[in-house]
């Protein structure tokens, strides 16, 4: 080994120095790890919205929200002497010591996802108080104000928008070029929401490049039905699918919850399962409870084994861990393996039941001796007169929609008497 061999050596078993990053650096890394994408963005201000008590969120992306990012609500807003330190990190009214962890009831608790949203993009808000004669509007980056907040007209609540996503994140940025998939995430995020808080109204639009807001790909009202949200988010045919499923145990010794929701039935079948689970009122994912649940379907009802679930799990607030992801997406329970079991226990029993007994839908053709009288004596002439040209019956006279069954129930009004003029013309016209 030369001299210059042994030097390269020396140098290679030298520890490298440890510096402190600047603090700019740091913050820009948290914040790539608190806003993975667009829809990480708006589950936190939606998430700030339903905190700040408000009964109507709307939300409005453009270029699936790297462009744009508009969240308005109706809630208590802002007050002005605390927009100084809004968008600074670690900044929170949730609360303010570590204990209060343990019973945490509000969605956000960390304080550092608009701080986050002002690393990667740029974020103005817009707010008013009850008892305000106006609102405030400030910008904000690198989490601080821009300028002073400046007074200007407002509606009840907050609105707060973040443009240019990513803008200094080449890297991430490339990476989220199809707009249509993250758009849909959020079109999906918000709908499992709007399922559960059924005493918010949501809505979701997105605005094109060239022409203004399209319709609204998520609207949903308030309601106490629960079914009736869902059957105004995903469509009639899953919530005539559906069944009500409850399970709970009180016992100390081994766990302490209680569940109800919807699942569906053998009529249901998808491409791909959708589970949509809330603990405490959070919108998380638990893998183990929704792979124990897939297992019961396929081994009890072999075709519909892609299930819908919607589940709400309510537990004692010192049983759950909520501060163990980033986005907080997914929480650690108390005895985890037990409630898993009885879940999967309740859902099996619910399903053998239901499999035993099979319903179908059928329609019913029922005519009163009135009705059919009367409509067959306004159809007669038009069905007897010579020379005369098929004309087209009225949709008025042949159909009547019940509106007691919101699928709809056709009815089609029966001729009782004049079998004569059938027989002695059968065409189309004459069966109508």
């Amino acid at each position: 080994m030369d001299d210059k061999e042994t030097e390269r050596a020396e140098v290679s078993l030298e520890p490298p120095k440890i510096q402190r990053l600047e603090e700019s650096v740091v913050n820009r890394i948290a914040a790539g790890e608190v806003i993975q994408r667009p829809v990480s963005a708006v589950k936190e201000l939606v998430e700030n919205s339903l905190d700040a008590n408000s009964t109507s969120i709307n939300v409005v992306v453009k270029d699936g929200g790297l462009k744009l990012i508009q969240v308005s609500d109706d809630g208590h807003g802002i007050r002005y002497e605390d927009l100084a330190i809004l968008c600074e990190r670690h900044t929170t009214s949730k609360l303010s010591k570590y204990e209060d962890l343990q019973s945490i009831k509000s969605m956000g608790f960390r304080g550092e996802a608009l701080a986050s949203m002002t690393y990667v993009g740029h974020v103005t808000v817009t707010t008013i108080t009850k008892g305000q004669l106006h609102g405030y509007r400030v910008s904000y980056r690198d989490g601080l104000m821009e300028q002073e907040p400046k007074p200007c007209a407002a509606v009840k609540g907050t609105q707060i928008m973040v443009e240019n996503l990513f803008y200094n994140m080449i890297a991430r940025k490339k990476t989220l070029q199809n707009s249509s998939d993250d758009y849909t995430k959020i079109v999906d995020l918000l709908s499992r929401l709007a399922i559960h808080h059924i005493n918010v109204g949501f809505s979701c639009r997105k605005v094109g490049v060239y022409h203004g807001a399209a319709r609204a790909d998520v609207h949903s009202v308030t309601t106490s039905s629960r079914l009736d949200s869902i059957r105004t988010v995903y469509g009639v045919s899953v919530a005539r699918s559906l069944m009500n499923i409850e399970a709970s145990d009180n016992d100390p010794s081994t766990s302490v919850f209680k569940m109800d929701g919807f699942i569906s039935d053998s009529n249901y079948v998808a491409k791909k399962a959708t589970m949509v689970l809330f603990i405490n009122d959070r919108l998380v994912e638990c893998s183990a409870l929704k792979r124990a649940i897939e297992i019961v379907y396929t081994a009890t009802l072999p075709k519909a084994s892609k299930p819908f679930i919607y589940m709400s799990i309510v537990l004692p607030s010192e049983h759950v861990d909520v501060n163990v992801h980033p986005t907080k997406r997914e929480v650690s329970l108390l005895n985890q393996e037990i409630i898993v079991e009885k879940i999967q226990s309740a859902v099996e029993l619910k399903l053998r039941q239901s499999n035993e007994s099979v319903t179908y839908q059928e329609q019913t053709v029922a005519s009163s001796p009135s009705s059919s009288l009367g409509t067959s004596k306004e159809l007669q002439p038009k069905l007897l007169s010579p020379g005369s040209q098929s004309q087209k019956v009225p949709v008025h006279k042949m159909v009547r929609t019940d509106s007691l069954d919101p699928a709809g129930r056709l009815h089609a009004y029966l001729q009782t008497k004049p079998h004569k003029h059938l027989a002695e013309n059968s065409s189309l016209t004459a069966v109508r």
